[in-house]
């Protein structure tokens, strides 16, 4: 099953927020509707927004409405990961010719995503075993599975590529707050793989990298800057400090497609913050004065020195040799 995809004039896909209770695919025939999909989740996953993004070009060009406001409703419904606003204005370049040509376009996007899992998932895992040496325990975070990428998955495809070959000695996945992606989602797409897992919260990273209980850290990223930092899921720069003391390789995969020489470093990238409710939600309280406020940004950026390597289908990036991107 594709996380996402174009059945009979709508787009369908796994609605990833009602994981891992039940599998619920959900049937959007507008753009309102996907837009609302991204926003809350129900779709996520750099390589995966950037299918829904393209798709959603497809659908506003085959209902002819105000076309131009649907493009932009659809790139800015999340502002951080690059891969949606990629897809949509790939996709829209094609409006002069038509929406058959709209469709083709991204139809194409989302053939490129799967192939990239598949040669990721190959070189990560090669990189993993040469780094970490034989049957290494690896800490991932966020989800990074066929869920973000239509098939496969970026640094959890890598994952499942060693255990594939035997060669896996167990996974750590973090919970990763606010949404638990890691808990939910990650532990669910590993269960299905009958891949050895445990969940710990984000926080015990680092101290499991000390105490010796993880060999390296895979992940993969919503954005890669020109100079090689790397955006993605709140708690990702801890983990890159954990593993820099610890002295375990910090492995970035992540296709082509989030690589953004545009953007010169994580400084100028726009951090999504997704308000306090995601928080707060959990029972937090401030006593008389009601329930506290908070900070809730959805990423964060890892500066380029503290990555090892990023691994896209394409190539490996050793950035602890001086390699750039």
């Amino acid at each position: 099953m594709h996380t996402i995809d174009w059945v009979d004039g709508a787009v369908e896909l796994i609605d990833q927020t009602a994981l891992p209770g039940r599998l619920t695919v959900l049937r959007l025939d507008t753009v309102e509707d996907l837009v609302a999909a991204i926003q809350r989740l129900a779709v996520r996953g750099a390589p995966a927004l950037g299918v829904a993004g393209a798709l959603g070009v497809a659908l506003a060009a085959y209902r002819a409405g105000d076309v131009a406001a649907d493009v932009r409703r659809l790139e800015t419904a999340r502002p951080t990961a690059v891969n949606l606003a990629r897809g949509v204005r790939r996709a829209a370049a094609k409006l002069p010719q038509g929406a058959d040509a709209v469709l083709a376009e991204a139809l194409a996007v989302r053939d490129e995503e799967i192939a990239a899992s598949a040669a990721m998932a190959t070189l990560g895992a090669d990189l993993l075993a040469e780094l970490c040496g034989q049957r290494p325990r690896l800490l991932t975070h966020c989800n990074t599975g066929a869920l973000a990428a239509v098939v496969g998955g970026t640094a959890l495809g890598a994952i499942l590529e060693l255990h594939r070959r035997d060669a896996l000695g167990g996974v750590l996945a973090s919970e990763t707050r606010p949404l638990l992606q890691g808990a939910r989602l990650t532990a669910w797409e590993l269960g299905r793989a009958g891949v050895p897992y445990r969940v710990a919260v984000d926080g015990a990273g680092p101290f499991l990298m000390a105490r010796g209980e993880v060999d390296g850290v895979v992940l993969g990223a919503d954005r890669i800057c020109a100079n090689g930092d790397v955006v993605n899921k709140i708690g990702t720069y801890a983990h890159a400090l954990g593993a820099r003391r610890a002295g375990i390789p910090f492995v970035v995969v992540a296709p082509e497609s989030t690589v953004d020489p545009e953007t010169a470093s994580g400084a100028q990238v726009e951090i999504e913050d997704r308000g306090a409710a995601e928080v707060l939600s959990y029972g937090h309280s401030a006593g008389e004065d009601g329930p506290a406020d908070a900070v809730n940004p959805a990423f964060d950026v890892t500066p380029y020195e503290l990555v090892t390597a990023i691994v896209t289908e394409r190539r490996v990036i050793r950035l602890d040799r001086g390699e750039r991107v």
